[in-house]
């Protein structure tokens, strides 16, 4: 039985169980759910040890790596300019559709309240207000070490980003040494977070044990919107995508959506951009015409870097877990899920539920218990699907504007499709 499979099935039988101990609070039923709460804490903090280290090591090596390869000349150049405009137009996307998507979603403030059960006090949100000022000198970290300790993401992101731009102009001997060092600790991360990962099970189940039992029927019917919301996100930035390509790249539609969907289709199945890669490799050569040229270099850096959700995905995920714990959130918390999620979004570890994991600090920090993670990582296969169809579109619009800024795409009257090309 897959990973996913037993984590549903775990997620359910939480479920049930915590509505029989809600219909039936006997002492007996109720000092068990007592019993196992903590447990589902444990594997949630057992997560959260692991995203810093995890995190800052896969930045410092990415930008130096990358820079080091000479991946970001010409073509490279024109495909992050492309990535970087595609997710800012996603982030723009989060920061007006998913609020609205959840403007319907109402938790009962007592329900909510038995939730949080004391973890966010009046004290805590006041202390976290900010205004954009503070929000904007705080982007630096004074103390990197600190940010650190304290969760504090975006600020910590920002120093990793510095400290691998800065090993670029360090000698090469002096500079492996420092990439080697940060490879392994992401490798031992990596190790660590998969051996969390397959006691998934065993962690959703005592989550969503207290949870039901506190709740009802209450979380099932939240965490059906959630899949909703975020199926709609989706769809609706891959639905902008496909004007996107017609309006930049000069593709249209039909013959854009014919180029794309084999791709898509292996995504749906498989879960997996990398899998994704010789359907938009064919769909790009053979059905768009692009030329071989940029897709060979743009598309395995688009499947490997590029993740487009993260804006959409990050918002929802936030907003859902702040309304479903009653949470308030600032007009400065989005801008700091927008931000976090785009600078991060070239480095979300290549583990199942790995922007979960990176989002987990950022929830801290605003006093949402981390706890709802647990939550999304038993429904994540929905999300996962959905995100990873959206990637692999956005990956094809890329190729297609560079191709589209470097080489015109000819085409043929008499047949409709693209003129030949040489073939790989």
């Amino acid at each position: 039985m897959s990973l996913a499979a037993r984590v549903f099935i775990a997620l359910v039988l939480g479920l049930l169980a915590g509505m029989l101990v809600a219909a039936f609070p006997v002492p007996a039923l109720t000092r068990t759910v007592a019993v196992l709460d903590p447990v589902g804490t444990l594997w949630v903090n057992a997560i959260r040890m692991t995203v810093v280290p995890l995190v800052v090591s896969l930045l410092i090596t990415g930008v130096a790596s990358s820079a080091d390869a000479r991946v970001v000349r010409d073509v490279g150049i024109r495909a992050f300019a492309a990535f970087v405009g595609l997710l800012l137009l996603a982030a723009v996307v989060g920061l007006t559709l998913v609020p609205l998507l959840f403007k319907w979603l109402h938790v009962d403030p007592a329900t909510a309240a038995a939730l949080r059960s004391g973890t966010v006090s009046a004290a805590d949100a006041a202390a976290r207000v900010q205004g954009f000022r503070e929000w904007l000198v705080g982007i630096v970290p004074a103390n990197p070490v600190r940010a650190a300790a304290d969760g504090a993401m975006l600020p910590l992101v920002v120093f990793a980003l510095a400290f691998g731009l800065a090993l670029i102009r360090i000698a090469n001997d002096r500079r492996e040494v420092v990439l080697s060092f940060f490879a392994g600790v992401a490798s031992a991360m990596l190790v660590i977070v998969r051996a969390i990962i397959a006691l998934a099970p065993v962690g959703v189940f005592a989550l969503m044990l207290p949870v039901a039992s506190r709740t009802g029927t209450a979380a099932a019917s939240a965490l059906g919107y959630y899949l909703a919301a975020m199926v709609t996100a989706c769809l609706s930035l891959i639905a902008i995508l496909y004007v996107m390509a017609r309006a930049i790249a000069r593709v249209p539609v039909a013959r854009f959506a014919r180029g794309v969907f084999p791709a898509q289709a292996v995504a749906v199945s498989t879960r997996s951009s990398l899998a994704s890669l010789p359907a938009l490799i064919e769909g790009a050569d053979q059905r768009l015409g692009l030329p071989v040229a940029t897709t060979s270099v743009v598309l395995p850096l688009a499947v490997s870097t590029f993740k487009i959700g993260s804006p959409v995905v990050w918002m929802v995920a936030v907003v859902f877990l702040a309304r479903f714990y009653g949470v308030t959130l600032a007009p400065i918390d989005y801008l700091m899920v927008s931000a976090t999620a785009l600078l991060t979004s070239f480095s979300v570890p290549g583990v199942p539920h790995g922007w979960l994991l990176v989002i987990s600090p950022l929830l801290v920090t605003m006093n949402i218990p981390a706890e709802g993670i647990g939550l999304l990582i038993a429904v994540d296969a929905i999300p996962d699907i959905v995100a990873t169809t959206l990637n692999v579109t956005a990956d094809m619009v890329a190729v297609a504007i560079v191709a589209r800024t470097t080489t015109p795409v000819a085409s043929s009257r008499t047949t409709g499709r693209p003129a030949a090309l040489p073939t790989p």
